[in-house]
């Protein structure tokens, strides 16, 4: 969840939309958040390629080391209610600074873990470390840039793409020295961007209208944001059966997991930025998540049907990343205009309902694998899919008439951030 961007700077200061500066003449305040939000990103693929390396050294079953997603992704999505009412009180910097002094600290101790039940846990406070920071990077981004709004959102475009992309590779290549390295690599760069954004940023006061905890959960009573809500629910089970169970019938070893991954994040990315725009202007919001969609449940039945192929499982994650990157965008750009709420109070309701579809998935997965067959966690995912499908279908006339926001405009990047932050 993002605030609406809110310039609280003096007038020589502020972005503007002249093209004066350059796109790489920015503040070193600016790099420094474009940095962490670069590691920021990197978020779940970096836990990918080590998923099984952890089960092996600390004997675990897929469905306990799972719960690193589960418990990630229910916090997150429970913090994103609070972080609202959080950074309009305090203000944008000292909520950037608490998110990444959380990621830090839990990064460190689930690295330094020696039991399965630890690293859950403490997973689940870099889940709330990351939802205070993705709470203000965006506006934080754009407040403190030279030039052009354009010019700043593409910088942060730019972060964001690079953190999903480089996430499993770096996640692989740490991994193949030890599961702890790249728990332990996370909170020694996430260190360096905490020190450089407490000296380089200026501080920021609090604006725009304090928001409440009801606001979220009023803002689903209306149709349209539920029915987007639904959607991204079941399609987000589809997701996180893809993240959190796929290493383990791969079988494969750290850097080669963070190789496939690598794959699959940067179809993502180019995906998510250039993509999707370009489908949702040309077809619209409901045809392109319904395609996408389809695309995706039939790309899990196909994993479903030949599991036991390592080149079926390898090709359908890395295709998965161009579907995954359409739906992220474009679904949680009609979140923007599904109900007459605020954005940030949009953003929150939707992304708490989202979340839950990612905190249920990896659990249930691991516990299919276990209990039934190695292909059922996949059939799942299809399923679940199909639901998506469903109630976007049947709740689409509560969305007519919704337009995409302008390429490269806050609108367009909040979006991508709140599709992407995962």
């Amino acid at each position: 969840m993002t605030h609406a961007v809110t310039d609280t700077r003096t007038t020589h200061e502020a972005p503007t939309d002249s093209p004066g500066g350059g796109f790489f003449d920015q503040p070193r305040a600016v790099w420094a958040v474009a940095f962490a939000c670069v590691i920021s990103f990197m978020g779940i693929g970096l836990v990918d390629p080590i998923l099984k390396s952890i089960a092996d050294q600390l004997d675990a079953t897929p469905s306990q080391v799972s719960l690193l997603f589960t418990s990630y992704m229910a916090v997150m999505g429970v913090a994103m209610l609070v972080t609202g009412v959080v950074s309009s009180r305090i203000g944008a910097k000292k909520t950037l600074l608490s998110g990444l002094a959380l990621i830090i600290v839990f990064s460190a101790l689930a690295g330094m873990s020696d039991s399965i039940g630890a690293i859950v846990a403490f997973r689940a406070g870099w889940g709330l470390g990351n939802a205070l920071f993705i709470a203000t990077a965006l506006s934080t981004i754009v407040t403190a840039a030279r030039g052009s709004v354009a010019q700043a959102i593409i910088l942060f475009e730019a972060a964001l793409g690079l953190g999903i992309a480089a996430g499993p590779l770096l996640g692989g290549a740490l991994g193949s020295i030890s599961w702890r390295a790249p728990f332990l690599g996370v909170a020694g760069l996430m260190t360096i961007a905490l020190v450089a954004t407490t000296f380089l940023l200026p501080s920021t006061p609090a604006v725009g209208r304090r928001t409440s905890l009801a606001d979220p959960f009023r803002a689903l009573r209306y149709p349209g944001l539920l029915t987007i809500a639904l959607t991204a629910l079941f399609y987000n089970m589809g997701f996180f059966t893809l993240l959190a169970f796929t290493p383990f019938p791969l079988d494969m070893n750290a850097h080669q997991v963070g190789l496939i991954f690598f794959g699959w994040g940067l179809l993502l990315a180019i995906t998510s930025v250039w993509v999707a725009p370009a489908l949702q202007r040309r077809f619209g919001a409901v045809p392109t998540v319904l395609g996408s969609l389809a695309l995706f449940g039939l790309d899990l039945a196909a994993m479903a049907i030949w599991t036991d192929d390592k080149t079926v499982l390898v090709v359908g994650v890395i295709v998965a990343g161009a579907f995954l990157g359409v739906n992220n965008t474009v679904i949680t750009e009609a979140v923007m205009g599904a109900a007459p709420v605020e954005r940030p109070v949009a953003s929150a309701a939707y992304s708490f309902v989202r979340f839950s579809g990612g905190a249920v998935a990896p659990y249930a997965a691991g516990k299919l694998g276990e209990n039934v067959s190695v292909h059922a966690p996949f059939w799942m995912g299809a399923g679940a899919v199909g639901l998506a499908i469903v109630v976007l279908a049947v709740g689409a006339k509560h969305l007519r008439g919704e337009h995409a926001p302008a390429a490269h405009s806050e609108a367009e990047a909040e979006a991508e951030l709140i599709g992407d932050a995962s």
